[in-house]
């Protein structure tokens, strides 16, 4: 008998997917693609929901109007084991403060999130300006209590606490004792 992780992926689930992750990178709407593509909107649109039957010069079409290689959507990347032991990477250092983000794992193409360890130190803490639009900050403390979130209102977290808020307005993160350890993902959609 097979199990879901035995058995094969569906390949109209896994065109419908791709197609969509990759037009909304792209950001392009569903009527931009069609239009660049030279698809009908409802052809496209039957594709992205898994009910769709592409030919091939349909999917060189969407590639072509993507900019990416077929392969990309009838096969896109899948994720790898990967190790990053503490204290390895490159840091990214702020001139605000004791601060080190560590980049984790970069998004692949096609998924707007970075994963970072952070090192921060007692200090004045970090002040980062809004990024871009509906960008979305999830942290986890690790060890130790920081002051975090938007400057309008941040919060006392501490060891297991985890806090999501919006990245797309100014935001803060402070540490309230020495060695503050944290995770932190930003997402952006």
């Amino acid at each position: 008998m097979l199990t879901d992780e035995d058995s094969p992926l569906d390949p109209k689930a896994v065109l419908a997917a791709a197609l969509r992750s990759e037009r909304e990178r792209s950001g392009m709407s569903l009527s931009e693609l069609a239009k660049q593509a030279r698809l009908a909107k409802s052809t496209l649109s039957q594709l992205e929901s898994g009910s769709g039957n592409p030919n091939v010069e349909t999917l060189w079409a969407l590639a072509t109007a993507l900019d990416l290689p077929v392969s990309r959507l009838v096969d896109p990347p899948r994720p790898k084991v990967g190790v990053v032991r503490n204290g390895e990477g490159t840091p990214l250092l702020s001139e605000q403060g004791d601060y080190a983000a560590y980049l984790m794992s970069p998004g692949p193409a096609g998924v707007t999130r970075d994963l970072y360890r952070l090192n921060v130190g007692l200090g004045p803490g970090r002040i980062s300006d809004p990024h871009q639009v509906g960008t979305i900050e999830h942290v986890i403390i690790g060890a130790g209590r920081a002051l975090v979130g938007p400057t309008s209102n941040p919060m006392e977290l501490g060891p297991g606490d985890y806090m999501v808020y919006p990245g797309d307005v100014e935001h803060m993160f402070q540490a309230l004792t020495p060695g503050v350890l944290a995770t932190m993902v930003s997402e952006s959609r």
